[in-house]
């Protein structure tokens, strides 16, 4: 007979179709606390657990001092199974049903300075050749639009209007917008798309021999030029989301207008930005004011 713990893998895998990655975790989450519940008495089930013993769960993690994110996602994994236990009438309560997540501090998106990166597309560190060209575009792009991944592997190049100097990509829920390009990437677009004229395809961003280029390549080459030429402590292509919003903050960008470019739904997605920069002032401030870690006479 199927147990319902296996019926729950079943459900994420077949019916879900969670990654791989994802069904281990939840599968590693429910054992654990199935051990832990057994330490106390062997003969407990999880689907005979009370509130009291998730309570008692989420206290010897924290006492283990484990990090408030990774509590919370074995807290996410416990809240699915017994939402599947209960929708299923194999419980008649929900131990987890009143039991929030833990409060996770909030992280300042990290960004590359200004000056590594201007030293990034103007001192000769890409190559002249093919993946060189369109690496350095990549960059362009991503530091000069704020772009997603995602959309920025998605762009064709009839999407792009040089009449206007602007791209029309495709965000979140389909959503479309209209992307300003400035001068140095219109260049640089330029030279890329004659070094490319003989492919027949649309996807802008290719391989050398002319297959779209994929997120994990994309990654990759992002993560090695990162690695090299800035000390960013985070190397990845959403770093230049991040620095493409806090630069234009910094320089006097109103907030409502970075919203529309990042292509956020709500303002309060962008506001991190503000916490960012205020972050920065605070620390010239303590570094440059003559009162600044003085005390008073």
């Amino acid at each position: 007979m199927i147990t319902p713990f296996q019926s729950f893998l079943n459900h994420l895998q077949f019916e879900k179709k969670v990654s791989s990655h994802t069904l281990t975790a939840y599968k590693t989450d429910l054992l654990q606390f199935d051990t832990f519940i057994k330490l106390e008495d062997d003969t407990s089930t999880l689907e005979g657990v009370k509130k009291a013993e998730v309570r008692l769960w989420i206290s010897t993690l924290m006492e283990e001092e484990l990090s408030t994110r990774s509590i919370n996602r074995k807290m996410a994994s416990l809240k699915s199974f017994f939402k599947f236990l209960r929708k299923r009438d194999i419980i008649e309560v929900d131990p987890s049903k009143s039991i929030h997540a833990l409060k996770t501090p909030s992280r300042l998106p990290q960004s590359v300075k200004s000056t590594e990166m201007n030293h990034l597309l103007t001192d000769e560190v890409f190559e002249d050749n093919f993946d060189g060209i369109r690496d350095k575009l990549i960059f362009e792009f991503l530091y000069g639009t704020g772009l997603r991944s995602s959309e920025l592997l998605q762009i064709e190049i009839n999407a792009i209007d040089f009449s206007s100097n602007t791209v029309k990509v495709l965000g979140k829920r389909n959503k479309e917008r209209i992307v300003p390009l400035h001068a140095q990437l219109v260049h640089q677009l330029r030279y890329y798309l004659d070094k490319r004229k003989n492919y027949d395809t649309q996807n802008l961003f290719i391989t050398e021999e002319g297959a779209p280029l994929k997120y994990q390549q994309l990654y990759h080459l992002v993560k090695r030029y990162l690695k090299e030429n800035t000390t960013v402590g985070k190397k990845s292509p959403h770093i230049l989301r991040h620095s493409f919003a806090t630069n234009m903050l910094e320089n006097g960008a109103a907030l409502n207008d970075i919203k529309e470019l990042l292509g956020h739904a709500n303002l309060s997605a962008t506001q991190i930005y503000t916490h960012s920069s205020l972050s920065r002032m605070k620390k010239v401030h303590a570094q440059a004011h003559p009162r600044s870690g003085k005390k008073s006479t």
